[in-house]
């Protein structure tokens, strides 16, 4: 065994060795310590068949907005397509992968770059690679913004510097986008810059109190909470609330209101959780930055097509509000547009040739962007091509599996379908007076998905909205009213409206009402659909809200309301051989935070001795005719 002292001896010698070898004043052979981090690695070679450009784009306040421009070699008098998003332009336009621009953009780019368009995506201010203060909806230049900004004067700040610094364009300027992004393509409609020539607003955030992303009809949505923790907790892409990898429907029950999760998460420092707590009716903060408030008083000066999926799990408010704001304003039927297909959220820029179990002939989104959205888009950024022959309302009707061209929407003309004590569904008005109750209890509420439950990240939080209803028809807490089997189709296009006679014994309540298709029990040819039960539209009203969203109230014990309200748009035929059903229930948890039952100010605060189970009573007949009008039409119309 070697001593220390050996060792000592040991190294002084190989030590006088190294010194011998290599005098100082010679040259060390060996690299110097650097960082093996490269400064710049961005290879696009020479047989490459587009170029980039990376810009800062100044506003009119200074800020530098990041931008990327892409175009194929060789572009000239070219139009321009603009998207601007909080989600990272460098995450859309993916620099690195490819010599091929069809590969450096998202697939539903793709014709649109064959085909010589300049793509452009930027950064919005505040967000990764721009300048400036982000703010989640930055509403216009007003009460709310007393700066000299905004999403509006920013996109006219761009669409300028564009104009006059890509010299292969043409000048024309087309903008498009899905969920916030198509909230910015609606936000550049305001007050437009003159070379903005067509705008296309995809599942457009629009309102998020009345039935966007944060509330539905006052009843506030948890899946808030992680896409603020994903977008407001750094300036660059932030995760989701750090909670694992658990059933969400435990973990928000066990933590108890919607404001204690976000105190347990330390979500309330994030600036826009604290507003939305603070901002739980339907005030002027909510009423001025709504956009379908915003357009409605203004001239239509830009065509603009809004895009929806039937099945939005996201933002299935916002496009057939602003449709509805803007349409009685265009007197020639030929600058709003209005499309609904087959999809989820953000669908059409993704493959639509199925969505969860339904089967569609062919990809439907494809079908979409190659016959309508280019078309579209060419006949107003290219002067030279001849106008797109596209219908005002495009929509896809499910069931039958078929596109429908019309000119007007809703096209369906309301028809009463009567909820009947012991679970009837008929045109036909009951003649006697009836009630069906249920306990609702928070401890054990309804589940919006078969658990375990999650939000984001899934393809089940994209699919639920269609996703069989038998995991809850038949739960005490759920009332069901069905029709016969159906011996002709019936097509609905337009919106359902529930109109419900109900009472509690509670102080507070929630309801939501689901219109759903069953399918028969047998189908030889499709047998994982027998007994489906498929949700078509639905949507939940919170009960303080009855007479007005701007000033809640108590509800009196037992009295009864008439609560009236709208589900989803949708173009759907039921078939012969299928039933309509309406689904009642007062929860769908954890989507939606539990209403206590008992009235207090402001439900993020509701302590736990607040929630107490109420007995909830829907009633029927002459008197109290609750039912669902359903806008029924032909295909003709």
């Amino acid at each position: 065994m070697i001593s220390s002292r050996m060792h000592s001896l040991i190294a002084g010698w190989l030590l006088v060795m190294l010194a011998l070898a290599f005098p100082a004043n010679a040259e060390n052979p060996f690299p110097q310590m650097s960082s093996d981090i490269a400064e710049d690695y961005s290879v696009t070679k020479d047989f490459a068949d587009y170029t980039w450009r990376e810009e800062m784009i100044p506003m009119r306040d200074g800020v530098r907005l990041f931008t990327i421009i892409i175009m194929k070699k060789g572009a000239a008098d070219a139009p321009i397509l603009l998207s601007r998003t909080p989600y990272g332009a460098a995450g859309w336009a993916r620099r690195n992968v490819s010599q091929s621009v069809l590969e450096t953009v998202p697939v539903a780019d793709r014709e649109l770059l064959a085909d010589g368009y300049i793509r452009v995506f930027q950064d919005v201010r505040g967000r990764f690679g721009s300048e400036g203060n982000y703010v989640v909806t930055r509403p216009l230049r007003g009460p709310i913004n007393r700066t000299e900004t905004d999403h509006a004067t920013d996109a006219y700040d761009t669409i300028d510097w564009l104009v006059k610094n890509v010299t292969e364009s043409n000048g024309h300027v087309g903008m498009n986008g899905s969920s916030y992004p198509g909230f910015l393509a609606l936000m550049a409609t305001v007050d437009p810059h003159p070379a903005l020539k067509a705008v296309i607003a995809m599942s457009p955030m629009v309102d998020g109190w009345r039935g966007d992303d944060w509330f539905h009809n006052g009843a506030f949505r948890q899946s808030t909470f992680d896409f603020m923790a994903w977008v407001t907790a750094s300036k660059g892409m932030g995760s989701l609330v750090p909670m694992g990898q658990r059933d969400q429907y435990r973990e928000f029950l066990d933590t108890g209101s919607a404001g204690d999760f976000a105190r347990k998460w330390e979500l309330d420092q994030l600036p826009f959780i604290r507003k939305v707590m603070d901002n739980p009716a339907y005030n002027e903060w909510w009423k001025l930055q709504a956009v379908d408030r915003l357009l409605a008083g203004r001239e239509l000066t830009v065509p603009t097509m809004l895009v929806i999926g039937q099945w939005d799990t996201e933002d299935s408010y916002g496009a057939p509000a602003v449709y509805k704001a803007l349409e009685p304003s265009d007197v020639r039927n030929d600058q709003i547009f209005y499309v609904i297909g087959p999809w989820r959220h953000s669908g059409v820029l993704h493959d639509g040739s199925a969505l969860g179990p339904l089967k569609f002939p062919g990809d439907t989104a494809r079908e979409f962007r190659v016959k309508v959205q280019k078309p579209f888009l060419d006949a107003r950024l290219r002067p030279d091509t001849q106008p797109a022959d596209i219908p005002p309302v495009l929509t896809f009707a499910t069931g039958a599996n078929e596109w429908r061209e019309r000119n007007v929407w809703p096209a369906g003309i309301p028809t009463p379908y009567f909820l009947a004590e012991g679970g009837a569904l008929s045109p036909e008005k009951p003649l006697r007076a009836g009630s069906d109750q249920y306990l609702s209890d928070p401890a054990n509420p309804v589940p919006f998905m078969q658990r375990p439950a999650s939000f984001f990240g899934s393809d089940r939080w994209h699919t639920w909205m269609l996703a069989d209803q038998r995991f809850v028809d038949g739960r005490p807490d759920v009332l069901t009213y069905v029709t016969p089997p159906l011996e002709q189709a019936i097509e609905i296009a337009g919106q359902p409206r529930v109109d419900l006679f109900a009472a509690t014994s509670g102080s507070d309540s929630d309801w939501i009402v689901k219109l759903i298709d069953v399918y028969p029990p047998e189908i030889a040819h499709e047998p994982m659909m027998a007994g489906y039960q498929l949700p078509v539209s639905m949507e939940i009203f919170r009960g303080r809200y009855v007479d007005s969203f701007a000033k809640p109230r108590a509800l009196t014990p037992g009295k009864v309301e008439r609560y009236r309200f709208d589900l989803t748009d949708v173009n759907h035929v039921f078939r012969p051989g299928h039933r309509i059903m309406v689904q009642i229930q007062s929860s769908l948890f954890p989507l939606y935070d539990r209403n206590p039952q008992t009235y207090v100010d402001n439900i993020f605060h509701a302590r736990s001795e607040d929630y107490r189970i109420s007995t909830q009573q829907i009633l029927s007949g002459p008197q109290a005719p609750s039912s669902i009008w359903l806008p029924i039409t032909s295909p003709e119309n």
